[in-house]
């Protein structure tokens, strides 16, 4: 594939089957994407060939593509992303296998890696081969927790309104203990403020009620952290969107992820949406509790909207 002028925004759309990836080619389909759902790797080349693209292109790519392979998708990523002067995300839409089950115990079609076998079977075998592909992806979103209104508010985060501002910034808190996510360009350590856990009236809430909010901000350290968090960001943000980057996604830890982590999630994407910023929050723990909805929410011009 021959270097294009002036090329149009490519995203290759990918995870394990049930993962939302048919509803994610519609949703980018209706943001002006021209959207092609399990295309042959054969015949991606020709669609680069003659004149330049005119729309940004969604390729929906996964197991049952005719002459799938692991090799294939990287090289494609990595071919398309220098192609496109890397104007290339890779979205990889991930779940949990005992949701991936439950969708497919809901719709009882059988899984295209098992089938002759049970879901379960063809469901490890996927999550295993796509691996690589996980901890390659530019954008990563968890649907275990999403319906699909929910995962189309958050592709709306991500992909909307490029022509008005090119770069979206997703901010998501998250637990040590489960590890830091993939796909975050940086993150940032709030472990050392005063933790509401060990306060017995706070410990079953979250750092969306007031009461912790209140007893997080009580910690002098707190402003100084934000305030440092968001002059770095306001220095970075111009200079990463002049890279020519779609997407920054940081990364707020804790050690529970539910407390200081989500207080400072919310303090710094408001201050980053009052600075006239794209941004998305998504609480990873939260959601996998069921007590938050991950990266649903969208903040604009001070205001928490949901699309």
């Amino acid at each position: 594939m021959s270097t294009q002028s002036n090329p149009a925004r490519v995203v290759l759309v990918t995870g394990p089957s049930g993962a939302g990836r048919g509803t994610a080619i519609n949703v980018l389909e209706d943001l002006g994407f021209e959207a092609i759902d399990n295309i042959p790797f054969g015949m991606i080349p020709r669609l680069f060939e003659g004149e330049p693209l005119t729309h940004p292109l969604a390729l929906g790519i996964d197991v049952r593509n005719r002459d799938f392979s692991l090799s294939r998708l990287l090289d494609l990523h990595r071919d398309l992303t220098r192609m496109t002067d890397g104007n290339t995300s890779l979205l990889f839409l991930d779940c949990r296998p005992d949701v991936l089950v439950r969708r497919y115990s809901e719709t009882r079609r059988r899984h295209p890696l098992a089938q002759e076998e049970s879901p379960e079977i063809g469901i490890a075998r996927e999550v295993e081969l796509l691996r690589p592909v996980e901890q390659r992806a530019d954008i990563l979103i968890d649907t275990s927790h999403l319906s699909p209104h929910d995962l189309k508010a958050e592709l709306h985060n991500w992909f909307a309104d490029e022509t008005s501002q090119k770069l979206a910034v997703a901010v998501q808190t998250f637990s040590y203990k489960r590890g830091i996510p993939h796909g975050v360009d940086m993150v940032f350590d709030c472990r050392f403020l005063s933790n509401p856990h060990w306060d017995e009236a706070l410990r079953d809430k979250t750092g969306l009620d007031p009461e912790v909010q209140n007893y997080v901000q009580a910690d002098a350290r707190l402003a100084p952290f934000t305030d440092r968090i968001v002059d770095m960001m306001t220095f970075l943000l111009p200079e990463v969107e002049t890279e020519g980057k779609t997407h920054l996604s940081v990364g707020i830890g804790c050690t529970g992820g539910q407390h200081r982590s989500v207080v400072v999630g919310e303090v710094v994407a408001r201050a980053l949406a009052e600075k006239g910023w794209r941004v998305s929050i998504g609480h990873k723990e939260l959601a996998r509790r069921g007590i938050a909805t991950a990266g649903s929410v969208v903040l604009s011009n001070s205001k928490r909207t949901t699309e």
